[in-house]
C-alpha cells in the first residue's frame, strides 16, 4: 500500500555521509523534508541538490530540516558532493542517505518490493525515486510530489507549499498561488461565530469562501 498524506512516515536506520540517521528521532520537533534522486553525479539531480544548498538558511529559519536520499553508496555522496557545491555556489550540509540496498526507497513506495540494482545500471533503473516528502513534527506526511528524471524540481514551489503547511497548521488554509503575507482562507467547518471569534474580521465572498488575515 502506498504512503499517503497524514500517514506515519516510515521509520528507518540508514548511513550517510554525515553517520549514522534514525529518521524519527532525526526529526526530532522539527518539520523535515526528504528529497531523493536515482543516482550520484547526475546532472538534472545535482542542480537540484545545489537549490536546496543554497537555501539552507530558509530552511533554517522554518524550522525545517533537509536529508537527501540516493541510491549510491557514502563515499559517492562524499565525492559528489564536491560537485553540488561548485555548482550551488554554497556548502551542502545536508546528509545524503545511501540507499544502495533501496530498503529507504521502498519503506516510502517509490520503488516496487521486487525492485534491484543490475550491474551497469543507468538511473533509468532507479527513474521513480525522484520524490519529495514534506513531512510534520508528529512524523506524519504533510506533502509529496514526484517528478520524471528530464524535469528539474521547483525548490522554490517546496518552500510555498512548506509555508502553506505551516501556516495552515494554525487553523487555516491557503487558496491557489498563495505566498507569504497574503490573505487566507477559513475552513468550511467553522462557523460565522467561531470565525469572528478567532479571526477576527473576515471577508466572506461566498458563503463556504470566507478570507481572513494569515495568523502570525
Amino acid at each position: 500500500m502506498g504512503l499517503r498524506i497524514n500517514d506515519t512516515v516510515p521509520d528507518f536506520t540508514a548511513e550517510t555521509d554525515q553517520g549514522t540517521v534514525s529518521f524519527h528521532d532525526w526529526i526530532g520537533d522539527s518539520w523535515a523534508i526528504l528529497f531523493s534522486h536515482p543516482k550520484d553525479f547526475t546532472p538534472v539531480c545535482t542542480t537540484e541538490f545545489g537549490a536546496v544548498a543554497r537555501l539552507a538558511e530558509e530552511w533554517e529559519k522554518r524550522g525545517t530540516k533537509v536529508i537527501g536520499v540516493s541510491v549510491d553508496g557514502v563515499e559517492d555522496h562524499r565525492r559528489w558532493k564536491g560537485d553540488i557545491e561548485q555548482v550551488a555556489g554554497s556548502k551542502a550540509g545536508f546528509p545524503i542517505i545511501a540507499d544502495e540496498g533501496l530498503e529507504v526507497s521502498k519503506a516510502f513506495d517509490m520503488l516496487p518490493a521486487e525492485a534491484y540494482l543490475p550491474d551497469g545500471r543507468t538511473p533509468a533503473d532507479s527513474a521513480t525515486v525522484r520524490s519529495v516528502f514534506i513531512i510534520g513534527p508528529d512524523k506524519q506526511l504533510k506533502l509529496s510530489m514526484t517528478y520524471p528524471m528530464n524535469v528539474g524540481r521547483n525548490f522554490a514551489e517546496v518552500l510555498r507549499a512548506l509555508d502553506g503547511l505551516q501556516t495552515a497548521a494554525k487553523g487555516v488554509a491557503t487558496p491557489a498561488d498563495w505566498q507569504q503575507g497574503q490573505d487566507v482562507i477559513i475552513p468550511p467547518s467553522v462557523s460565522d461565530d467561531d470565525a469572528k471569534t478567532m479571526f477576527g474580521e473576515f471577508d466572506a465572498q461566498l458563503p463556504y469562501l470566507r478570507w481572513t488575515k494569515a495568523p502570525q
